[in-house]
C-alpha cells in the first residue's frame, strides 16, 4: 500500500494529469478503503491518510470534502490495536484544522479520545490522543466536554510519561482547560503540582514553558499556592531564575512568583531564604523588558496586602522600583508606576518615594504614550493623598503645568488622578494659587463634561476645591462651567452626585454665582434631591441652603423667610410668592416686562454714589430732557452745578453737548450690564436713621424708634377697622402707571401695607445691624421677628435671661413688641 501511494505520487507526464488531481482522486479511494472489512487495508489506509493529512491544510480539507473524518471516528474505538492507532494519528494531525475541529465537536469524539487515555495503551496513541484534545479544547464547548467526562485526570497522569510528546500534549492540554475555574479547582484535588513541578526538570524548554504557564494560571488560587509552597515550589521557581541558561523562563517564573507573593506567609518564607533579596537584585541587574516589567507586576499584587507592603518596605523594594521607571520602555515604567501606587499605602514606602520617585513620574506626564501617563499621574494621586510633603515635592518637581495639561489627556484614569492631584496639592494655599493661574477652572469645563462618572466625580471634588477663591468662580462661570456641573447634580452615580452638590456649595459663595446657578435650575434639583431618600446626601442640603443663601430674591420668594444672618443687600427683589414650576425672572427681566396688572416686584438699591451730591430737576434744560434718561439728567445738571452758575451762554451749550457725549457712552456701558436704577429715597431712609436711631442705646429701642420710622414713611399707623379703607393697591398701581414699569423702588411707596413695611424693616434694619427676619404669611401678611433680652426680674439681680422672640408691629401700634406664640401675634399674622 505503501508503494501504491508512493507510486500514484510520481508526477505524470506533460499535458496529461495535474498532479494535484492524481492526488485527490487516490485520497478519494483511499477514503473508501477506509470501509474495508480487512484490518490490514484499514491499517495502511490510515497511515496513508496520515502521510497526506501531514503535507498541508489544504489536504486536510480534501479529506474532510471526502468524509474522512466520519469514517475515521468508527475506527478509534476499533479493536485492532494498529487500526485503532493510525486511525488516533490521523485525528491527531487533521484536528489543527477549524473546519475538522467543527466537525469533531459535533461528532462528540472527546470521550472516545479519552477512553484511549488508559495507562495499557500505546505511547503512539497517547501521544496523538493527547494532540487531537489540545487542538479541540481552546474551544471552549470543548473544554467543558473534556471536564465532564472526566478528562483531566488521565490528563494529569500522562504528564509522568516517558514519552516528551505525550507530556507537552498532556500539558498544553491541562493549560487550556485551567483557564476555566471548574478546572482549576479539579485539577488541585488530583494533586497536578507534583507533575507540573517535575516538569520544569525536562531537558525540552517549550515543556517547562508549558508547565510554569499552567503553574500561573493555577496559582492565582490562594489553596494551590498553599499546596505549591507545601511542595517546595518556590525553591524551583527561585532556582530557574538563578540560572541563567534559563532565561527564556524568567518571564513566566516571576509570574507564578507573582501569585505567591500575594500571601503574607509566602512572602515571609522567601524573606527568611533570601529569596526577596535575590529577586530584588536579580530585577535590578536584568535588562530584559519583560523580566522587568513581570517583576513589577509582582511587586504590584504582594502589595496589596498590609503586612506584604511592611514585608517589601524593609527590603528596600522603593529603590527597585525608582529603578525601573527609568528604563526605556513604556511596559516597564506603566509596571513600575502600578508598584509605586500599591506601596504608596504604606507610610514609610511613601516618605521613601519623595526625593527620588516623584520627580520621575512627574517628568513621565509628558510622555508621548498615554499609558505611561496615566500610570504615572496615577501614582502621583496615590503619593499625595494625606501628604503635603509628598504635594510640595510634585510642586518644586514643578509637577503642576503638567498636571493641568494632563486634565486634557485622552484616557479617562488619567484625566481623573490628575484632578485628584490638583486637589490635593489645593490644600495648600500657594500651591492653589500656582494652579489657579494656569487657568483650572477652564480647563475643568471639559472633564465636567465627560461620559465617565470616575472623571465627572474627581472634576467636581477638584471645582470644590478651587471655588474657594472669588477669582476661580468668576472664571469658571465665564468658561461656561457651571452648566454641565449642575447637570451633573442629576447623575445617577451616588459619588458624582455628592462632589457635584459640594462644588455648588462651594461656588454659591457669591451672589453673581448663585444667580446663575439657579438661572439653570440648580435649585430646582437639589430641591428634588432632597425631596428622596435615596438620592439626597451630606451635601445637598448644605448646597440648597447656600444657594439660598446667596440668592435671597429667590429665597424669600420661594420659602417666605429670611432669617437674621440673611443680610438684604442692593439689588434684593420681592417678586412675591412664586408657584411650583414657574421661572423666577431676573430684576433685569421683569424691568423689561411691559406693565401688567400684577402685583408690583418692590427692590431696593440704595447704592451711594460719589456724584451725587447735588440734584437739579430734569426740565432745568429742555435739551437734556430729549436725550437723557432721568437719571442721568441728574449727573448732568450736577457737573454744571460744579462748573459754576456764571458762564455764558455758548459756554454753557457747548458743556451741554459735551455732557450729551458723555452720556452716550455711559448708556453704551449701562447696555452692557444692567443695572437697577439708584432708590435715593431710600438711600436718605438709611441716611436719617443712621443718624437719629443708631445712637440709641439699647437694641429695643432702636427697634421701637425703626418701627415707628417705617410706618411714618409708609402712611402712618392704621386702625385695625379701617384697614380695609387703606388703599395701598390704588397707590402701587398709580406708581407702577407713573414709572411704565411692574418693577417700583420701595422709597416710591408712600402708602404700603404689611409686606411692604416688613421689607423696608428689615433693610433698614441690616444696615444698622439689627438683627430681624422677615416672614411671608398669606393675604399680603408679613412681618418682622425679632429677639431681645427682657430685663432681669426684680429682685434677681445679675441674672442673664434667655432672649425672646417678638414680632413687630408695624401697622396698627408701630412699635408695639408682640411676643411670639401670643393669640396678639396670630391674630398679627392672620387678621
Amino acid at each position: 500500500m505503501g508503494k501504491k501511494v508512493k507510486k500514484e505520487v510520481e508526477p505524470p507526464p506533460k499535458d496529461v494529469f495535474d498532479p494535484l488531481l492524481i492526488e485527490s482522486k487516490t485520497a478519494a479511494t483511499v477514503v473508501l478503503m477506509l470501509s474495508s472489512p480487512e484490518e490490514e487495508v484499514l491499517a495502511k489506509a490510515c497511515d496513508a491518510l496520515y502521510k497526506f493529512a501531514s503535507k498541508g491544510d489544504e489536504n486536510k480539507m480534501t479529506l474532510l470534502g471526502l468524509g474522512a473524518v466520519e469514517h475515521l471516528y468508527k475506527l478509534i474505538s476499533h479493536e485492532n490495536p494498529i487500526v485503532r492507532r493510525n486511525a488516533i494519528m490521523v485525528f491527531g494531525i487533521m484536528a489543527s484544522n477549524h473546519d475538522v475541529k467543527k466537525l469533531l465537536r459535533e461528532l462528540d469524539v472527546t470521550n472516545s479520545l479519552i477512553s484511549q487515555l488508559a495507562l495499557e495503551e500505546d505511547v503512539v496513541i497517547h501521544e496523538f490522543a493527547t494532540l487531537c484534545l489540545a487542538h479541540m479544547a481552546v474551544e471552549y464547548t470543548t473544554k467543558v466536554q473534556i471536564f465532564e467526562q472526566g478528562g483531566l485526570e488521565p490528563l494529569i497522569r500522562l504528564l509522568s510519561s516517558p514519552d516528551p510528546d505525550v507530556k507537552k500534549n498532556s500539558a498544553e492540554c491541562i493549560y487550556l482547560l485551567v483557564q476555566d475555574f471548574q478546572s482549576r479547582a479539579a485539577v488541585r484535588a488530583l494533586n497536578v503540582i507534583p507533575p507540573l513541578l517535575e516538569l520544569l526538570k525536562s531537558e525540552y524548554p517549550v515543556i517547562q514553558l508549558l508547565a510554569l504557564k499552567t503553574l500561573e494560571v493555577i496559582s492565582k488560587d490562594r489553596e494551590t499556592r498553599i499546596i505549591l509552597g507545601e511542595n517546595k515550589g518556590l525553591d524551583c521557581l527561585l532556582k530557574i531564575l538563578e540560572i541563567n541558561e534559563f532565561s527564556d523562563l524568567h518571564v513566566e517564573a516571576l509570574a507564578v512568583l507573582g501569585n505567591c507573593l500575594e500571601d503574607v506567609c509566602t512572602l515571609q518564607l522567601i524573606q527568611q531564604t533570601g529569596g526577596l533579596k535575590k529577586l530584588l537584585s536579580l530585577v535590578g541587574v536584568s535588562t530584559v523588558p519583560d523580566i522587568q516589567k513581570n517583576a513589577a507586576k509582582a511587586i504590584t499584587k504582594a502589595a496589596y496586602d498590609s503586612e506584604n507592603r511592611k514585608i517589601l518596605n524593609e527590603e528596600e523594594v522603593e529603590k527597585c522600583l525608582i529603578n525601573l521607571l527609568e528604563t526605556d520602555n513604556d511596559g516597564v515604567k506603566i509596571a513600575a508606576a502600578q508598584a509605586i501606587s500599591a506601596m504608596c499605602e504604606n507610610l514609610a514606602s511613601k516618605r521613601a518615594f519623595r526625593l527620588q520617585g516623584i520627580p520621575q513620574l512627574v517628568q513621565l506626564l509628558s510622555s508621548d504614550n498615554e499609558e505611561v501617563k496615566e500610570a504615572a499621574v496615577t501614582a502621583l494621586a496615590n503619593l499625595t493623598a494625606a501628604s503635603p510633603s509628598n504635594a510640595s515635592a510634585v510642586a518644586e518637581a514643578e509637577g503642576i503645568e503638567p498636571l493641568v495639561n494632563t486634565l486634557n489627556a485622552q484616557r479617562d484614569g488619567a484625566i481623573a488622578n490628575a484632578a485628584t492631584v490638583l486637589t490635593n496639592l489645593a490644600t495648600q494655599e500657594p500651591f492653589r494659587i500656582n494652579i489657579q493661574s494656569c487657568g483650572i477652572m477652564s480647563v475643568l469645563v471639559k472633564p465636567l463634561r465627560s461620559t465617565s462618572s470616575q472623571v465627572q466625580s474627581k472634576a467636581a471634588f477638584a471645582v470644590a476645591a478651587f471655588g474657594c477663591d472669588a477669582d476661580a468662580r468668576t472664571e469658571l462661570r465665564n468658561a461656561g462651567g457651571l452648566g454641565p456641573l449642575v447637570e451633573l447634580l442629576c447623575s445617577k452615580d451616588e459619588e458624582v452626585r455628592r462632589n457635584a452638590c459640594w462644588a455648588v456649595m462651594v461656588c454659591a459663595s457669591d451672589e453673581l454665582t448663585a444667580v446663575e446657578l439657579c438661572r439653570l435650575r440648580a435649585l430646582d434639583i437639589l430641591e428634588e434631591i432632597n425631596l428622596s431618600t435615596g438620592r439626597k446626601n451630606n451635601f445637598s442640603e448644605a448646597a440648597l441652603e447656600k444657594l439660598l443663601d446667596n440668592n435671597l430674591s429667590q429665597k424669600y420668594s420661594q420659602m417666605g423667610y429670611l432669617s437674621s444672618s440673611n443680610i438684604i443687600t442692593d439689588g434684593f427683589y420681592d417678586y412675591g410668592q412664586i408657584k411650583p414650576g414657574v421661572k423666577f425672572l431676573s430684576l433685569e427681566e421683569l424691568s423689561m416686562q411691559e406693565l401688567t396688572d400684577r402685583r408690583a416686584v418692590i427692590f431696593i438699591n440704595a447704592k451711594p454714589q460719589e456724584d451725587l451730591a447735588v440734584e437739579e430737576k430734569a426740565q432745568d434744560s429742555s435739551y437734556e430732557q430729549t436725550i437723557l434718561s432721568p437719571s442721568i439728567s441728574r449727573k448732568g445738571s450736577r457737573e454744571k452745578a460744579r462748573k459754576g452758575k456764571g458762564k455764558k451762554e455758548e459756554e454753557k451749550s457747548k458743556e451741554v453737548t459735551q455732557i450729551a457725549s458723555k452720556v452716550q457712552d455711559e448708556i453704551h456701558l449701562e447696555n452692557l450690564h444692567w443695572l437697577p436704577p439708584p432708590d435715593f429715597i431710600l438711600l436718605d431712609y438709611i441716611n436719617d436713621v443712621s443718624k437719629t436711631i443708631l445712637p440709641l442705646t439699647t437694641t429695643r429701642e432702636q427697634v421701637v424708634a425703626l418701627a415707628q420710622f417705617v410706618a411714618d414713611k409708609m402712611g402712618g399707623p392704621i386702625e385695625r377697622d379701617k384697614l380695609h379703607d387703606f388703599s395701598w393697591e390704588l397707590h402701587i398701581s398709580e406708581i407702577q402707571f407713573e414709572l411704565k414699569c411692574n418693577v417700583v423702588p420701595i422709597g416710591k411707596v408712600k402708602k404700603g401695607t404689611f409686606y411692604h413695611r416688613a421689607l423696608l424693616f428689615k433693610v433698614i434694619a441690616d444696615r444698622i445691624g439689627i438683627g430681624c427676619s422677615l416672614v411671608r404669611g398669606e393675604y399680603n401678611r408679613a412681618w418682622n421677628e425679632v429677639k431681645l433680652v427682657d430685663d432681669s426680674p426684680q429682685g434677681v439681680a445679675g441674672l442673664l435671661l434667655p432672649p425672646q422672640e417678638y414680632i413687630v408691629d408695624l401697622m396698627f401700634e408701630p412699635g408695639f413688641l408682640i411676643k411670639q406664640g401670643s393669640a396678639e401675634a396670630d391674630q398679627y399674622k392672620h387678621i
